[in-house]
């Protein structure tokens, strides 16, 4: 099998990027965000990650690659396993048809990873692109070389426990469109697809408005936890963003780029006036996890301190609430 590794900013569309390349279709990381509809938002006060609560700044893992792959015309396959010793069985006879797989595991057993990035997050991807041996052939998106994981490793890894528990999961193309692709159409309906998640959503923690309804969470922080885990929830919120993958302005500067080339396609001059706003809000995020994490190192877990983060949330989440609209109004 060509090993033909292809190092990007996050793991899902990374993986993807990885696999219509090894089918001879190049397509960017972000016309593949924007496509398979990536960008989202949603705070989950009632599930806990790490003992705090869950925040995603993307849709839901796999939902990128089924929404993707589905509207370039790609046949796929995902399975998930009742066990570990079928799940690895599985694995080893689609890569012995030079299948490249991939798999939604845990980076705390993935021991190529440093040990700063190994921490219990379940739902990464990286793609397997053969065996040798007890050792598989591992493309991991974020790194810039091929790395190698013992049967074991691997085992355990896409058999973590926990919320989401990956359950031995992986997918694969099973058979790419006779023609090239409409990435036109592709383009147009994924971005109508974006606004129907983003505005249809019926609860008020997601969608972007999901926002706001975060920071009214932030600021009664100090009233509803200890000092401790109001500075490990802020902690949580900023790897979410800034570590976990690319993160919430990694996210929408992928998107603002993926607006930037859909508007050079679609000789539409407004989805480039959105590329750039969209990068000022991606600026934004960046800024607001500055400044968190400033509070935490400071160790000033102090009333004004929240509010003041919430207060800067809340215009971001105002623009956000504003960019959809207006992107709504727009015709292509």
């Amino acid at each position: 099998m060509n090993f033909n590794h292809i190092q990007s900013a996050h793991c899902e569309t990374g993986v993807i990027v990885n696999m219509l390349d090894f089918h001879n279709m190049q397509l960017s990381e972000p016309m593949i965000f924007g496509i398979g509809s990536g960008i989202f938002f949603i705070h989950l006060p009632f599930i806990e990650v790490n003992g705090v609560p869950a925040t995603n700044y993307r849709i839901w893992p796999g939902g990128i690659f089924s929404r993707a792959t589905k509207l370039l015309g790609a046949k796929v396959k995902s399975k998930k396993f009742r066990s570990p010793e079928k799940s690895m069985e599985t694995l080893d006879d689609l890569l012995a048809w030079n299948i490249p797989v991939g798999v939604m595991c845990s980076v705390y057993y993935l021991p190529y990873l440093p040990d700063a990035y190994r921490f219990h997050f379940n739902a990464h991807n990286i793609i397997i692109w053969g065996k040798e041996g007890d050792e598989y052939i591992v493309g991991d998106p974020v790194l810039p070389d091929l790395k190698r994981i013992n049967k074991d490793d691997l085992q355990k890894a896409r058999w973590a426990k926990g919320f989401p528990e990956p359950s031995g999961k992986l997918y694969y193309i099973e058979k790419m469109p006779s023609h090239n692709p409409d990435l036109p159409e592709a383009i147009r309906r994924g971005i109508r697809r974006t606004m129907f998640l983003i505005n249809s959503a019926p609860l008020p923690f997601i969608g972007v408005k999901g926002i706001n309804y975060l920071a009214g969470k932030i600021e009664k922080y100090p009233e509803k936890y200890s000092e401790r885990k109001s500075l490990l929830a802020l902690g949580n919120l900023i790897r979410m963003q800034e570590e976990i993958g690319t993160g919430g302005g990694g996210f929408r500067f992928m998107y603002a780029a993926f607006l930037k080339e859909a508007g050079k396609l679609l000789n539409n001059d407004q989805l480039n006036n959105m590329s750039s706003e969209m990068t000022e809000i991606g600026d934004q995020w960046r800024v607001f996890a500055y400044n968190v994490a400033r509070i935490i190192k400071d160790r000033a877990g102090k009333t004004d301190n929240f509010q003041t983060i919430a207060n800067q949330l809340r215009e971001i989440g105002e623009k956000e609430v504003n960019f959809f609209k207006k992107l709504g109004k727009i015709k292509f």
